[in-house]
């Protein structure tokens, strides 16, 4: 007589993979082993969603390669950036924010016969301007076109040999990118952090002393207020006297004010390229923690 105590319970046979329940629904059998590998293929698909999901909707991580975010953030910082709270509200200002960045537009092939071969493009052009304006954005881009619909459009290339060279090139009725033009472009985006200055509808103005105003006020956000904001750099056009900040779009600055290519330069982020905000820093391990104002950290 085998005798066993009564709360002791033979232990549950854990469920084979769902595949190969499957193929036994279908008859097929299969040696243990291959059980044992299917089992091991279901874990890493099954990881391997999670990760996905989670880098796609929840959080990414992010290390920064420059100094424009001196003292906030330091060349070689590692952090998470919250992606998914701002499915349910709007960043503010003052708040650091992480955000897609088109750094480099380069033309790669000219079909024959099309608007930009009539206008003399070439591979090998590097797309700075369009329409007079950097080009920070794809987004950006695919509006400036849509304007331009039916008309012409002004290109800023940079020619290998000849330096910059401007060229009107015929814009088709419901075009949205630069293959509507006849051109193929390799477009190469990268995450920028900048601090938020100003929102769609706002006036922005660096004025005097290098202080922030914003419709007119100063801005009084301890993190911006107690900085001096450079506007005596080359290339500086925007917020340099009163701008508007076009709706739908945010103007951002590096904190470290003399040496950050953001807004003053190429403009305005439009909302659709914002991606989240640096909540928790991992690297280095001497400032591991909460930032940007999560968990009451500083901003």
């Amino acid at each position: 007589m085998n005798w066993r105590w009564p709360w002791r319970r033979r232990k549950k046979e854990p469920k084979p993979p769902w595949i190969v329940r499957l193929l036994r629904r279908r008859g097929i059998r299969l040696s243990r082993r291959a059980e044992w590998l299917l089992g091991w293929a279901e874990t890493i698909v099954e990881v391997g969603l999670a990760v996905w999901l989670i880098i796609t909707y929840v959080t990414v991580r992010m290390t920064v390669p420059t100094g424009s975010m001196i003292p906030t953030i330091m060349p070689g910082d590692s952090f998470f950036v919250d992606r998914i709270s701002y499915h349910f509200r709007q960043p503010d200002v003052g708040d650091v924010i992480v955000f897609w960045h088109v750094e480099d537009i380069r033309i790669t092939g000219v079909k024959a016969e099309s608007p930009a071969a009539a206008a003399g493009v070439k591979p090998g052009d590097q797309l700075i301007e369009l329409a007079g304006e950097p080009v920070p954005s794809t987004v950006t881009l695919r509006r400036r076109l849509e304007a331009a619909s039916g008309g012409k459009i002004s290109l800023t290339l940079l020619r290998e040999g000849s330096g910059e060279v401007k060229v009107e090139v015929a814009v088709p009725t419901g075009a949205r990118s630069l293959s509507d033009l006849g051109l193929q472009v390799k477009i190469r985006k990268a995450r920028y952090v900048k601090r938020l200055i100003a929102v769609g509808g706002q006036q922005v103005w660096i004025g005097e002393g290098g202080r922030i105003y914003v419709d007119g006020a100063p801005l009084d956000v301890p993190a911006i207020a107690s900085r001096t904001y450079w506007t005596h750099g080359p290339g500086m056009r925007y917020g340099i006297e009163p701008t508007l900040v076009p709706e739908g779009h945010y103007f951002v600055l590096g904190d470290n004010t003399m040496n950050s290519y953001d807004s003053r330069y190429w403009g305005f982020v439009p909302e659709e390229d914002f991606i989240g905000e640096p909540f928790f820093r991992v690297w280095p391990f001497s400032r591991f923690g909460p930032m940007n104002g999560y968990f009451w950290s500083s901003r």
